[in-house]
């Protein structure tokens, strides 16, 4: 069983450690738009008469990468792969419908979460700079002293800085999330119970979806 698997929800729901879960269990490719654009900085977009010929140049010059080359890059990464879980794409209607002409999903899988539940998850996250590792003031506190001291707050994860990604996603990635509460592999999912907890419906979701398609 190799299902075709979308994941979407606003910033902090979880989906990347969920994504990596799946991608294991089920032994598929985990697809993340920025692992795709880093994967593929070098390829030719020359023919889609964008401001640069590759996407690198885009991010070189710290510009927004546009949606028709963030589109061929995915289109890319999916043919290339069996069964899959995408995560970070569609972020829009526009991205959306572009989906639907480049595969079938099995399954589409949205995390809800609250916006309070979120906030307080993204501001409380803090990070090590010498080893990069990730904490959070209230569910993972490093047991190192040491270690406790020298934690920082990256500058998107301040509460002004947060509540603009999620007026970003309410405003942009929510509509292109409601374009599939009719596709038949749909499937909302409790975002704010515990990791395992979210993991246990994600799987019996995938599973009932393709078992019983």
């Amino acid at each position: 069983m190799e299902p075709k698997v979308l994941i979407m929800g606003p910033p902090g729901a979880g989906k990347g450690t969920q994504s990596t879960r799946i991608a294991e269990e089920y032994g598929l490719e985990h697809i993340t738009t920025g692992d795709a654009l880093r994967s593929n900085k070098e390829m030719d977009i020359s023919h889609l008469d964008a401001e640069y010929d590759t996407p690198g140049e885009f991010m070189d010059a710290g510009d927004l990468v546009p949606d028709a080359v963030v589109d061929a890059i995915v289109a890319e990464a999916l043919d290339s792969a069996g069964g899959f879980v995408l995560d970070g794409y569609p972020r829009n209607p526009d991205q959306a419908e572009a989906l639907d002409g480049m595969t079938d999903l099995d399954v589409v899988l949205a995390l809800n979460v609250s916006r309070a539940e979120l906030i307080d998850r993204l501001t409380g996250r803090r990070v090590d700079p010498e080893t990069g590792e990730n904490y959070h003031v209230e569910f993972d506190v490093p047991d190192d002293d040491a270690v406790r001291e020298r934690l920082v707050q990256r500058e998107d994860d301040t509460r002004e800085a947060v509540e603009n990604r999620l007026d970003v996603f309410e405003a942009e990635t929510e509509p292109a999330i409601q374009q599939y509460h009719d596709h038949e592999g749909y499937v909302e999912i409790d975002g704010e119970q515990s990791p395992d907890a979210v993991w246990s419906d994600i799987d019996a979701a995938i599973r009932g979806k393709v078992e019983g398609s």
